[in-house]
């Protein structure tokens, strides 16, 4: 009589996807529809230093009713998910600089963006596979939506999306999967295609019906994305920067400090980065090593940073008038206003406050 052999048990594999998370709805929906499936997802989140609204909430009285949590972390939290945050701002400016399918309504370069995103994520894709094999990542999930995006998720971008940043058909787009060709997940039996959506256009309404399905009642940015380089004001803002430089460059400090007060330019070779509130005062206050800065000492008024360099004592006079036009201290006879360089040099200045006509609508930015 002879022994047969014990029979091991072959669990199935696991499959597992890295997903890109921005912190909005969308792109949580799209880990939801994979871990229904029993896909193991990990999300990863870019740092660029254009998408960092909780911080501009945290910064202003008047958004102190908005969230300060970081979304992308939070959202992980919410799904359950591990999430990698990678700084790629220095590898990012060329991104902004020089795209090569070109803008958006503004400065925002959404295609090239989403490419470099997801080639980012394969690179992490393809690494994770190398040292980990069955322990790496399959495939890569995006939150996109056919048609909800005028430049980067038109249909015909998409397959430009999937091919530039070499992900290929390893990219799947849980919402929108039924309106795109198959991809390898699909085809391969990992996911099942049935029980993907065919989203698609800006009605927001699906979304909606799919969060109220998986009990979601609480996330960020409903109707679209927390990029800066979206904004029309801001854009606005870089672009100055750019001709005030002669040149294309920015630094993190720059495209940060472009979200913060009022920014006038008197002159091209100088403005003035003036606070709002007390809340901006704080912030520009960890500037003033690295700028010469004008507050008033008679009155409370503002802090202000001068971008650039005074060439005369009559732009002084006239920068430090402006910055008492915006202090409590506006409709009197004379200010006293401190300018502070970088090194902590202080001196007083008596100035008249500049009148509304004084401050000419084309010098604001």
């Amino acid at each position: 009589m002879t022994e047969s052999a014990p029979q091991t048990l072959q669990r199935p594999l696991q499959r597992r996807a890295i997903a890109l998370v921005s912190g909005g709805l969308d792109s949580m929906l799209a880990v939801k529809v994979m871990q229904e499936q029993g896909i193991h997802v990990e999300g990863v989140n870019f740092f660029t230093g254009f998408c960092v609204e909780g911080h501009t909430h945290a910064i202003r009285k008047k958004d102190k009713d908005k969230n300060k949590r970081n979304n992308a972390l939070w959202v992980a939290e919410q799904l359950g998910i591990k999430l990698h945050i990678v700084d790629i701002s220095e590898e990012y400016k060329d991104v902004v600089l020089n795209p090569k399918h070109g803008y958006g309504a503004n400065l925002n370069p959404c295609l090239d963006c989403k490419i470099f995103m997801v080639n980012k994520a394969t690179l992490m894709l393809n690494k994770a596979r190398e040292l980990a094999g069955e322990k790496g990542f399959d495939f890569i999930i995006t939150g996109e939506v056919v048609g909800q995006r005028p430049k980067s998720q038109r249909k015909e971008t998409m397959p430009i999306i999937s091919r530039e940043s070499g992900a290929d058909d390893r990219l799947l787009r849980p919402l929108s999967a039924k309106n795109l060709p198959e991809t390898l997940p699909e085809r391969e039996g990992w996911v099942d295609r049935s029980q993907l959506h065919d989203f698609s256009g800006r009605n927001r309404k699906p979304q909606m019906a799919l969060a109220k399905r998986f009990g979601l009642d609480d996330f960020a940015q409903p109707a679209g994305g927390c990029c800066f380089l979206t904004d029309e004001s801001y854009s606005r803002k870089l672009a100055d920067l750019w001709q005030a430089r002669n040149e294309r460059r920015y630094e993190l400090d720059d495209i940060m400090l472009l979200k913060v007060g009022r920014h006038i330019r008197p002159a091209p070779h100088y403005k003035l980065i003036i606070s709002r509130e007390e809340g901006e005062n704080r912030f520009l206050e960890g500037y003033r090593y690295q700028f010469t800065s004008i507050t008033t000492s008679s009155c409370p008024g503002p802090l202000a940073l001068i971008d650039g360099k005074l060439e005369s004592d009559h732009e002084l006079r006239q920068a430090a008038a402006i910055v008492a036009r915006y202090s409590k201290g506006r409709t009197d006879d004379e200010v006293v206003v401190e300018v502070r360089d970088p090194s902590g040099v202080v001196r007083q200045l008596p100035v008249r406050p500049a009148t509304p006509d004084q401050v000419s609508p084309e010098w604001m930015v």
